[in-house]
């Protein structure tokens, strides 16, 4: 191994005795103290010329007072902490010049964003490779995540859709043109994004989504469902329910006027969609009575939307699916998070810290009625 500082961990310096490595984002920076500099001169042997070997020679030279033992358990530190590769690291088999050209600012980013000692900086544009996902709802949500999906290299990509496309649809929908008009949008949405990677898998189909058995018989051929559709009103209990029974990774995401939202979700890992559905139920029902106004609804016909909040949704959507199938970067899973438009400022993240025994999906009288989806779900959570 010729252990490197991953380029976009490059340390600083500060004063004598403080050393930052990873840069300034939170969540991947750490500050080291370093009172006798034997670290800052140790992070600037990690260049990617050295062996190991010759990088400890070299501080214990530099750094008597340091045993080879104690570079070594330094070294050690900051593989595990993600803060170092392999210089010669090796590339994937079967991952061509072409797909290293296409992919090589996703790497970096995956790379920078990820914390966990893997093989290669290739590894996880490998597992998108392989990976498949389902997008049920082709609408402003769908149109952008499936299109980040895609462009992103995810293996197959399957578009869900019944409906056709409208004039109405075009200002969020990034998918479809004026010459769509009328077309169904599955056939549309596939035919644009075929045009974006021919190395991807896309499919569509034509299919109404009428009770949760559609979803499960779709989550159980995919390694993560993306649900973009927000009508009928059940559908994310549909599947929350589908993908407990089928142990399949699911995503939400969409939003309410200018505030976007998503959730994602592993089941068997921890509470399940129905889990917070049911304690926001309980909340509201502690509450005082509820007037609205005579003309409640009446003012908007169909969602508020536009281009940026649908593909706001969109993006964290996708960036939600793509965390699940890499890992990278390791975020809460198993709630929902939101983003207020208006102040740029609202962030939240919503959900029970633990499964509810009384939950109608993951619960103990659900387990039985799923047949055991519970425990197939926890045995698929523990494979990926």
């Amino acid at each position: 191994m010729r252990p490197m500082i991953k380029p976009e961990h490059l340390p600083v310096r500060y004063g004598e005795d403080r050393v930052r490595i990873g840069g300034i984002v939170r969540g991947i920076a750490a500050d080291i103290e370093d009172p006798g500099g034997w670290v800052w001169a140790l992070l600037e042997t990690l260049d990617g010329v050295r062996t190991t070997d010759q990088v400890v020679t070299d501080l214990v030279r530099l750094h008597p007072e340091r045993s080879r033992a104690d570079v070594l358990a330094a070294i050690e530190d900051l593989v595990r902490a993600g803060y170092v590769e392999d210089a010669d690291q090796p590339v994937p088999e079967g991952l061509s010049a072409v797909e290293r050209e296409r992919y090589g600012r996703s790497a970096a980013l995956f790379r920078w964003m990820d914390r966990t000692p893997r093989r290669s900086s290739w590894d996880t544009q490998m597992v998108l490779r392989q990976a498949r996902v389902v997008v049920v709802g082709i609408g402003g949500v769908g149109c952008t995540a499936a299109q980040t999906l895609v462009v992103s290299g995810v293996g197959h990509v399957h578009c869900v859709e019944p409906d056709t496309v409208e004039l109405s649809n075009l200002n969020r929908q990034i998918l479809y043109t004026e010459h769509d008009l009328g077309r169904p949008k599955a056939i549309a949405a596939v035919d644009r994004l075929r045009g974006y990677n021919s190395d991807v898998h896309v499919t569509g189909e034509e299919l109404t989504v009428d009770g949760p058995a559609v979803l499960r018989r779709l989550s159980a051929g995919f390694d993560v469902l993306l649900l973009a559709a927000d009508q009928p009103q059940e559908i994310r209990s549909w599947a929350n329910q589908a993908c407990t029974a089928t142990g399949t990774a699911w995503v939400h995401g969409g939003y309410h006027g200018p505030q976007v939202s998503f959730g994602l979700y592993r089941p068997g890992a921890g509470p399940c969609y129905d889990c917070a559905r049911v304690a926001e139920q309980e909340r509201r029902a502690a509450l005082p009575p509820r007037t609205c106004s005579a003309t409640f609804g009446r003012a908007t016909r169909g969602q508020a939307a536009n281009a940026v909040s649908a593909g706001v949704a969109g993006q964290l959507a996708a960036h939600a699916v793509l965390a699940l199938l890499t890992g990278v970067p390791s975020v809460r899973t198993n709630c929902q998070f939101g983003f207020n438009l208006v102040t740029l400022q609202d962030s939240f993240a919503l959900g029970p810290e633990a499964p509810r025994p009384d939950c109608p999906t993951c619960g103990a009288a659900a387990g039985q009625r799923y047949g055991g989806g519970s425990a197939s779900a926890r045995a698929a959570s523990s494979r990926a």
